[in-house]
């Protein structure tokens, strides 16, 4: 797998996410009031995921600044941890090891792009 493709998935996978937590319908919003951070949290952490598969993919394939591409997927790497852990303490295992999977592929990512 080329490592342009496996940027292009993953940065994908974030931007569609992203997207979706940044317009999320007020009854999902009143559902996530429970959670830790609340839907003000989720907006924010929806914004990082679209700016990562910015940052996953322009650099790179611009050549500008392409140091920032491991970065991204570093920070990648930080939300997902967040996100498992979310999960575990929710007991809610098959979400647990799904983001552990996309932690993985992310550190993939920074680490072939370093």
């Amino acid at each position: 797998m080329s490592i342009l493709v496996a940027q292009l998935l993953l940065a994908a996978l974030f931007l569609l996410h992203g997207l979706t937590l940044l317009a999320l319908p007020a009854p999902v919003r009143r559902q996530m009031a429970s959670l830790p951070g609340g839907p003000p949290f989720f907006r924010f952490i929806g914004f990082a995921e679209v700016m990562a598969a910015a940052g996953l993919t322009l650099p790179t394939s611009t050549g500008i600044l392409p140091w920032l591409t491991p970065l991204a997927a570093a920070g990648l790497v930080v939300i997902m941890l967040g996100a498992a852990v979310l999960h575990l303490r929710r007991v809610a295992y098959a979400q647990a090891v799904g983001d552990s999977l996309v932690l993985a592929f992310a550190a993939f990512v920074g680490y072939l792009t370093i």
